[in-house]
């Protein structure tokens, strides 16, 4: 829609250097405006979230479709706030966005604990060929 306003997860940044958020446009109309902007606070709520300085991405489309199938992506490294999330909006004319993914790098614990949408994962150290 041309005002999409929405949130993804909150991650908890304890024990991670940074995290990379990735989101795929899955159909654009001409003039609409992605903007993917990280927010983050000092606690676990989403009322507390306020915008990160600089860490945004914007794509304004130019034609119907021309931002179909290409991403925003935000990479925040050592932020001060311990909780982050992505704020996702559209304005101006229709953006459509796909699954919002979150990489959370240079972590200082393993395995992670993974939320209950991930159906399966490993954690594999020095695999050998098999």
């Amino acid at each position: 829609a041309s005002n999409t306003d929405a949130n993804t997860d909150i991650l908890n940044m304890a024990g991670f250097d940074g995290v990379i958020f990735i989101v795929p446009i899955e159909d654009s109309v001409d003039t609409g405006v992605a903007t993917l902007q990280i927010q983050g606070s000092l606690t676990n709520a989403d009322s507390g979230m306020s915008n990160l300085t600089g860490a945004v991405a914007t794509a304004t489309s130019a034609a119907n479709d021309d931002l179909n199938g290409k991403l925003l992506v935000v990479d925040v490294y050592k932020p001060e706030q311990q909780y982050l999330q992505g704020n996702l909006v559209s304005a101006t004319a229709n953006i459509a966005y796909g699954t919002t993914i979150a990489i959370q790098y240079r972590g200082r614990k393993a395995p992670l604990d993974q939320p209950s949408t991930v159906l399966d994962g490993t954690f594999s150290v020095s695999p050998t060929k098999s």
